[in-house]
């Protein structure tokens, strides 16, 4: 027998050393590092007997290679055919992480569910009997789903033989382990070794495979960082598991935009995919409270409507206060800037609180206007006129500057009952005869003398 070989990983990014040390050089963790057996047994196929694969690949000429559009796989869930770019793509591999607890495990048994496809469905962390407990909370029966609870990937494609699935889910890729490494479960190599036998299968069969995986304390997806380098994408389920709505992003996608959303709400009986997010994020209310404004914002191609509520009030202590929720904090000081020094509002002593409701975090740099509107509405203790609403970024000398697809933001805001909308005078809209008062403005002032003059 070859002498065993072993090396040292950081269980934390995955950095590998020749011998132990005390700190990580890459990622300055202390005490990560963890000696793990390499040495390999004599590699089999993924199959027992592996179909051949006739003549060796040639090179191609790029005009030369099939450009035929990937016919996706419908997963009879809108949300998630939005995020993934239409479907499931024949032999790809899918990455989901998340928090504890958020849904992700509910998410894909109940896709799994509904699915037209024959589908394994493997766990590593709960019983048949658990698993089944669930699902006839979420669905009542299904012909097309088999479960297996197995850990050790060797006996998991002997049962894929066996059942012949067209979509196959793991859950979790960090409870599986197999016989050619030598180590516990969810460690370095395991995971990247596990990773790997499951491309080799997903890419060999053409059968798409969906990995759960597990989240670190930084909300990092645990394992090494190669393990979302080998996917073809990579889905972040967020949430806060005290509120009901749940956020699907995309952070990696081979195959489409890495910019949509897809948004849920938990409920007993599983998750329902939330079709119109602007009405859950935005607050009905009957009289009209100051320091609130109505932006419009970009995910992907989906506009949203979002409220945007400040709270300005004379600071007690001698430093004031700023603070954001959903909201970056730069960007807040940077505005409150420009309010003090090109508008001429005092706002040097007095604490700011900014929040971006239904719990979501917002980069659109369309939603400054509505800031400024919710701010000056606080301080000013007036309220903003209901049915206004604003798209438009602020600039460093105070003016208003264009926001891109402006259109799609003006037809959601009609489509949802808005009256008015204050876009910048720079913008160009192509939209005729709209039942929106369009209002374009250029500076920070022509939007107070309207709100407040």
């Amino acid at each position: 027998m070859s002498k065993v070989k072993t090396s040292f990983f950081c269980q934390n990014c995955g950095t590998q050393y020749a011998k132990w040390q005390g700190q990580c050089n890459a990622c300055k963790e202390w005490n990560t590092i963890a000696e793990e057996i390499i040495q390999k047994q004599e590699k089999v196929a993924w199959k027992s007997e592996p179909t051949p694969t006739g003549k060796a690949p040639r090179p191609l000429k790029i005009n030369e290679i099939d450009s035929a559009q990937e016919i996706r796989m419908d997963t009879t869930d809108g949300e998630l055919n939005r995020v993934l770019g239409g479907g499931i793509v024949p032999g790809s591999l899918t990455l989901l992480g998340g928090e504890p607890g958020i849904g992700k495990s509910t998410l894909l048994l109940q896709i799994s569910l509904k699915l037209p496809y024959k589908t394994l469905y493997v766990s590593g962390e709960e019983s048949q009997k658990q698993i089944k407990m669930r699902a006839e909370r979420i669905t009542p029966d299904s012909d097309n789903c088999y479960i297996l609870t197995e850990t050790k990937t060797q006996n998991i494609f002997k049962q894929i033989e066996a059942i012949q699935p067209e979509i196959v889910i793991i859950d979790s890729i960090q409870t599986l382990h197999t016989d050619y490494i030598e180590s516990t479960a969810g460690s370095i190599s395991q995971i990247r070794e596990t990773t790997a036998e499951l491309i080799k299968f997903a890419k060999e069969t053409n059968i798409p495979v969906i990995l759960i995986g597990h989240i670190t304390k930084d909300g990092n997806i645990a394992g090494p960082k190669i393990l979302e380098h080998m996917v073809d994408t990579v889905l972040q389920f967020e949430g806060d598991r005290n509120h009901v709505y749940r956020i699907l992003r995309s952070l990696k996608n081979r195959f489409g935009s890495t910019a949509e959303l897809g948004i849920y709400e938990m409920l007993g009986s599983g998750l329902r995919e939330v079709s119109n997010p602007s009405e859950i994020l935005i607050s009905h209310k009957d009289e009209e409270m100051s320091g609130t404004a109505i932006a419009t914002t970009m995910e992907g191609m989906r506009p949203l409507m979002i409220e945007i509520q400040s709270l300005v009030s004379t600071a007690v202590y001698g430093t004031p206060q700023r603070s954001t929720t959903g909201y970056n904090a730069k960007r807040l000081n940077m505005i409150l800037a420009v309010l003090e020094k090109r508008a001429g509002f005092r706002l040097g002593a007095k604490d700011v609180f900014l929040n971006v409701t239904g719990g979501i975090s917002v980069d659109d740099p369309a939603i400054d206007l509505a800031v400024v509107a919710a701010i000056l509405s606080s301080n000013e203790d007036i309220p903003v006129t209901k049915g206004f609403c604003f798209a438009g970024e602020v600039g460093l000398s105070g003016e208003i500057r264009p926001v891109n697809r402006v259109d799609q933001r003006i037809q959601e805001a009609e489509k949802l009952g808005f009256n008015t909308i204050f876009v910048s005078r720079y913008n160009k809209i192509a939209l005729k005869n709209t039942g929106i008062k369009i209002e374009l403005v250029a500076k920070i002032e022509d939007v107070a003398s309207i709100l407040f003059g």
